[in-house]
């Protein structure tokens, strides 16, 4: 797997279309847009380029915090 960089577009036959978020000689690491994150061995992970536009995901909600009870 030579030539994919952090933010390409990428398609496995397995999970489908995503996005590269961490790669170096060892680990690949992709967030699929059906699947989530999947780690590969670089060695051995069969990718193809895709032309398909990342989709817009919803904001991640935040848990609020609670209230500490004055004395």
């Amino acid at each position: 797997m030579r030539g994919y960089a952090i933010g390409d577009r990428v398609s496995q036959p397995q999970y489908g279309t995503g996005t590269i978020r961490l790669v170096d000689e060892h680990h690949t690491v992709i967030e699929f847009d059906e699947h989530g994150l999947r780690r590969f061995a670089t060695a051995m992970v069969k990718l193809e380029r895709s032309s398909t536009v990342e989709p817009e995901k919803p904001p991640r909600r935040t848990r609020k915090k609670a209230a500490v009870a004055q004395p």
